[in-house]
């Protein structure tokens, strides 16, 4: 499974990290000066979860985003909720 969020489509992007050396110019220095850049990978924060997927449970990759705003249904917890007779307490 590739990592990507099924509902934002995130996925890991590539950028740089950078190496300094001095001081701030606010610390009373000279300024910073950039002395290496290397390649590195942004990962987006996905979790695996129970998702409803076309009315069915699924397990899929989301990020946290699309859990936060409330993209991702998850199912019920309890399998006698999906009975048609279970309306109300149920007791009669």
């Amino acid at each position: 499974m590739p990592r990507v969020c099924k509902f934002t489509g995130r996925k890991t992007s590539a950028g740089h990290t950078y190496t300094h050396r001095g001081k701030a110019k606010y610390l009373g220095g000279v300024g910073t000066k950039i002395t290496g850049k290397t390649k590195r990978t942004f990962r987006p924060n996905l979790q695996t979860v129970t998702a409803l997927v076309d009315g069915s449970p699924q397990r899929v990759k989301v990020s946290t985003k699309a859990i936060k705003s409330g993209l991702v249904v998850k199912p019920l917890k309890r399998k006698y909720a999906y009975r048609p007779d279970a309306e109300g307490t149920g007791a009669n």
